[in-house]
């Protein structure tokens, strides 16, 4: 698990920086209810997004677990942080019109309680926002990368917790209907085949770490025979999905 306290200070940089926070926020407003309405944006991080999210009739409140996260967040949502674990939210049941969570299911072993307390606070007609198939966002655009390594993932690509098949199957059973999806770059986050050749000689990458050595060197050694081994390919496209709290649900 990342030393999320450790990485504040370079976490945004790191990952995109405001041009993919603008894009993730962009795709979030896509997706929130209309007019004045409660958001409470999970696992808010340095809280690059939720900034983003203000507006004079919105209330705003970013709550993650990481001290060192929530330092920067307080700047930029001065007021509106608070320190608390996705799986026990400190707020009332039916008390938000929306649940934020973008980057935070692939992480978990198991987001059963995270999405039962994300469904918890929120208001019937509520929505809950959140990201899945984070690992398949630099496949989304085909491209010579996703051609050389789609046998690879096909066969041992590893179940992962964001499933969209599986979160949407886990909100039907709870009174949660699926009510809007859309995507999202991720600016200037495409990687080259040599960025990708080193993920994977790191251990860095799951579908390589299922499988047996000889794939994945035959993989590998494809990847270093395409052009071009410092052009990045095309920015991963990350996937948002809207579930709509069922009126009189508890």
């Amino acid at each position: 698990m990342i030393d999320y306290d450790g990485e504040a200070r370079n976490y945004d940089a790191a990952r995109g920086g405001e041009p993919r926070a603008l894009a993730a926020a962009d795709a979030v407003e896509r997706l929130l209810p209309q007019g004045p309405c409660s958001i409470l944006d999970v696992a808010c991080g340095t809280g690059i997004v939720t900034r983003r999210l203000l507006r004079s009739e919105r209330v705003v409140v970013g709550v993650d677990r990481s001290p060192g996260m929530l330092s920067l967040a307080g700047r930029r949502v001065p007021g509106g942080v608070v320190c608390g674990d996705a799986r026990r939210l400190p707020f009332a049941s039916d008390g938000v019109d929306a649940v934020v969570m973008v980057w935070l299911l692939h992480l978990l072993p198991d987001p059963a309680s995270v999405l039962a307390e994300a469904a918890r606070v929120l208001r019937p007609g509520g929505v809950l926002i959140t990201t899945v198939d984070k690992d398949d966002a630099y496949f989304v655009q085909d491209s010579d990368i996703a051609q050389v390594t789609a046998e690879l993932r096909r066969q041992y690509a590893p179940r992962v917790p964001d499933g969209s098949a599986w979160v949407l199957g886990w909100a039907a059973k709870r009174g949660l209907d699926r009510a809007g999806r859309t995507v999202f770059p991720g600016t200037g986050q495409g990687r080259s085949p040599r960025r990708w050749r080193e993920a994977i000689e790191a251990g860095r990458i799951p579908w390589c770490s299922h499988a047996t050595a000889g794939p994945v060197a035959d993989v590998c050694r494809r990847l270093a025979e395409l052009p071009d081994q410092d052009r990045a390919r095309p920015d991963p496209q990350y996937q948002l999905i809207a579930l709509k709290a069922r009126r009189g649900i508890s």
